[in-house]
């Protein structure tokens, strides 16, 4: 199961409405944090989302709508007594400015922190991968990619007939093992189970102007998340950014399933910049959405169902 948590939406600077960046992936009970913009904490314990369950925290630049939340979620770990190890991850220079952050004031994190820097790199961790990409920005800058594991089909009714098998501590043997003898038979899980279902695949671009290496990495995703700070050109000045325009040019030409506009600049209301993305991105015949701070998405057969936290909470 995952759920993707828009927790700050905005860009450059917090408004009354909405917050900097920040996305929680919750994958099967671990929460996977993609930037920290300042007040993240705030935005988590509205969202109900638990730092002591976060391990790890993927920071695309060090710009401070991006990380500036780290001295609140790092400290309030360790007012709540954590033990367990915390994995910072972001582009060259990630640790001497962690070390900097960590050091100024007067608070040592009772617990370790692990600095990692990336380029284009390939993590491995049990049944996902995460994928770093450069991103042009200005500054060192990484996109990422979530890619979940292929997983198996689902056990077939009349397969397991077939090899007299039943639920119980043999199918479990027969997932973890791939093989068993059974009854005089060997009978391995591709002999049971339908075809192998495709994992998901999520990806985040950070901050960047548009770049060849985005729609490389976010071929056939489904999920982009790809920041849209400006709905005009003219708006962006000489700043590394993208346009709405530009980030649905990529996401068909990338072929991917849903669109998520992000960083949206404060000086756009929700609406307008709604109705003018509905425009742009329906003329490329691109399904998209504008998340709201606190809107969370899960992937629902071949599309993904949106609800806002704010209004369950009504």
């Amino acid at each position: 199961m995952l759920e993707v948590f828009f927790l700050g939406t905005g860009g450059i600077m917090p408004t009354k409405e909405r917050n900097v960046p920040a996305i929680a992936l919750r994958y099967r009970g671990e929460i996977i944090l993609f930037d920290a913009g300042e007040g993240t904490i705030r935005q988590m314990n509205t969202a109900k989302l638990s730092p002591m369950k976060v391990d790890k925290i993927f920071i695309t630049h060090f710009h401070g709508d991006h990380y500036l939340g780290l001295g609140g979620l790092i400290q309030t770990m360790n007012l709540w007594n954590r033990e367990k190890p915390l994995h910072i991850y972001g582009p060259k220079y990630t640790f001497e400015l962690v070390q900097h952050f960590l050091n100024s004031g007067f608070f040592r994190p009772g617990f370790d922190i692990h600095v990692h820097e990336l380029g284009e790199t390939r993590l491995k961790f049990g049944d996902y991968e995460i994928w770093s990409f450069k991103v042009e920005h200005g500054i060192p800058a990484l996109g990422y990619v979530f890619r979940e594991r292929d997983r198996r089909g689902k056990f077939l009714p009349e397969r397991l007939r077939e090899y007299n098998l039943s639920e119980g501590p043999i199918l479990g043997k027969l997932e973890r093992e791939g093989k068993i003898e059974w009854k005089g038979r060997i009978i391995h899980l591709e002999d049971v189970t339908g075809p192998r279902r495709k994992g998901l695949k999520v990806v985040y671009t950070g901050d960047t102007e548009p770049t060849e290496r985005v729609r490389l990495f976010a071929e056939r995703a489904d999920l982009l998340i790809h920041e849209a700070t400006y709905l005009n050109p003219d708006d962006r000045g000489g700043s590394y950014h993208s346009t709405v325009k530009e980030a649905c040019e990529t996401a068909k030409r990338a072929k991917v399933k849903l669109l998520a506009l992000f960083h949206r600049a404060f000086r756009y209301t929700y609406g307008e910049y709604s109705v003018e993305a509905a425009k742009i991105c329906g003329g490329f015949n691109v399904n998209f959405i504008v998340p709201r701070d606190f809107d969370v998405i899960t992937p629902k057969s071949d599309s993904w169902e949106l609800r806002s936290l704010l209004e369950e909470g009504k």
